[in-house]
């Protein structure tokens, strides 16, 4: 029997927090954006250009992070309040490594690490009862 790996990314453009499920008990993974405020404001004083790819190569160098521990899951949900997850979804999109993996967005507000843990295992918990217990035909 194949094993799913669930896993939930709440993300932003500044950190991602990679929730494992069924076993979201423990802390999540975290992975921080290299691209910070004084990059901004260092590049923008010399080229507003130079700043908006030096932004795009520190955003690609995240979502490269993300993806190479998302591959190894059978199902996505990319989560959280800004553009950054329908961003790591067109990324992961162009990568065919990916095109097995179911992938879900939803909008959130702000969570705490608490709700987004919470969040996770309702969703996913929601995704078994409508299949049966861990994808077994219950009939």
């Amino acid at each position: 029997m194949k094993t799913i790996k669930q896993l939930g990314i709440y993300l932003d453009h500044a950190a991602a927090n990679l929730i494992d499920f069924p076993s979201n008990d423990k802390e999540p993974q975290s992975i921080i954006s290299e691209f910070d405020n004084q990059d901004k404001h260092e590049t923008l004083q010399r080229s507003e250009n130079e700043m908006h790819h030096k932004e795009q190569d520190k955003q690609r160098a995240y979502f490269k992070k993300i993806a190479a521990i998302a591959s190894h899951s059978s199902e996505l949900l990319l989560f959280g309040p800004t553009t950054a997850k329908t961003e790591l979804l067109h990324f992961l999109q162009k990568d065919n490594s990916f095109g097995k993996i179911k992938i879900e967005t939803e909008n959130t507000n702000k969570l705490t690490t608490h709700q987004q843990q919470v969040f996770v295992r309702e969703h996913f918990k929601k995704f078994d009862f409508k299949n049966g217990l861990n994808g077994k035909n219950t009939f």
